[in-house]
């Protein structure tokens, strides 16, 4: 791999939740850089020109003219990061809709049928996922079969009916894996804010063996704020869980609820001790005079001093 090829994937690798996306436009990103204006601090969005509700188009253009500098005019760039983007892809549960379809399938490791393909347990098919563009295309049946087939079905709904009451728009899945031994449960919720300035994703999964009845997993948040600066909250949760024998599939849900509400709890109390605690303690609550400054009364101070002649210590 060259030195450019390793840098690019390096950023496509660590991008912030709903910032690869300019690379899943491979034609965007091979097009000669025009010339560009003065940007604007704010860029907006025009509609139509706009391939990712993240970026304005001046955005992406300028990150292409970066792009350009560190890369040259190379053809075979976007083959290059193939193994870039399916990484990012399956690690941060990129979502897509089927041709046809109107829910997302999630794309990651657990899902992944080998040469590019991957299949959707709810929808019982099977797809083809273009890493770089980010599409699905050419889907097949793919019928669940198998020890873990009637938990996979039963967990889709328990873990479902939680998602819809708990998050405003979220995908979700489920999958048997480690050669039908095992369940894996996939959360995956995105809400991106560019006009003001910040991204958000909050990932989690979870595997449940039905041996030992036991449920591990990680949950992740990554918010991204960059107005004027960069900002960035990388979370990641470990969970450890026991599911009652029994009505598996209701266990499951009833254990994720519980790890996921009490780690909102946390976050929150977390943010509210950092506002009032470490935030306060990087400056003085007064001057070293001790004494509080009126600053609605600073500019008539100085008015009145230049009036009367007065002069101003320094």
């Amino acid at each position: 791999m060259s030195s450019n090829t390793a840098i690019i994937s390096s950023f496509v690798e660590g991008a912030p939740p709903g910032e690869a996306c300019l690379f899943f436009c491979t034609p965007l990103l091979l097009q000669p850089v025009p010339e560009l204006p003065i940007l604007p601090k704010r860029a907006t969005p025009s509609s139509a020109l706009d391939l990712h509700p993240c970026w304005s188009r001046t955005t992406r253009l300028t990150v292409r003219v970066d792009i350009k500098a560190i890369t040259g005019p190379d053809p075979n760039l976007i083959k290059n990061l193939s193994p870039a983007f399916q990484k990012y892809n399956e690690e941060q549960f990129i979502t897509a809709k089927l041709p046809g379809g109107s829910s997302q399938v999630i794309i990651s490791e657990f899902s992944a049928l080998g040469e590019g393909r991957y299949f959707d347990s709810e929808s019982q098919s099977s797809f083809e996922f273009d890493h770089s563009t980010g599409k699905a295309a050419n889907v097949q049946s793919h019928v669940l079969e198998g020890e873990q087939a009637s938990l996979v079905k039963s967990t889709l709904s328990t873990v479902g009916t939680y998602v819809k009451e708990h998050y405003p728009n979220a995908a979700y899945g489920a999958y048997p894996i480690e050669n039908d031994t095992k369940v894996a449960v996939v959360i995956v919720a995105n809400k991106y804010s560019p006009h003001n300035f910040w991204n958000g994703r909050w990932r989690s999964f979870y595997i449940y063996d039905p041996s030992s009845n036991s449920l591990e997993g990680s949950i992740k948040v990554d918010v991204h704020y960059y107005e004027d600066g960069n900002v960035r909250l990388l979370t990641d949760k470990k969970v450890n869980a026991s599911v009652s024998a029994g009505r598996a599939a209701d266990g499951i849900a009833r254990e994720i609820s519980t790890a996921e509400k009490k780690y909102q709890e946390d976050l929150n109390r977390s943010f509210t001790q950092l506002s009032e605690g470490a935030f306060k303690a990087l400056r003085r609550q007064l001057p070293v005079t001790r004494q509080k400054i009126e600053w609605d009364k600073v500019a008539s101070y100085r008015l009145g001093q230049d009036i009367g002649g007065g002069s101003v210590r320094r």
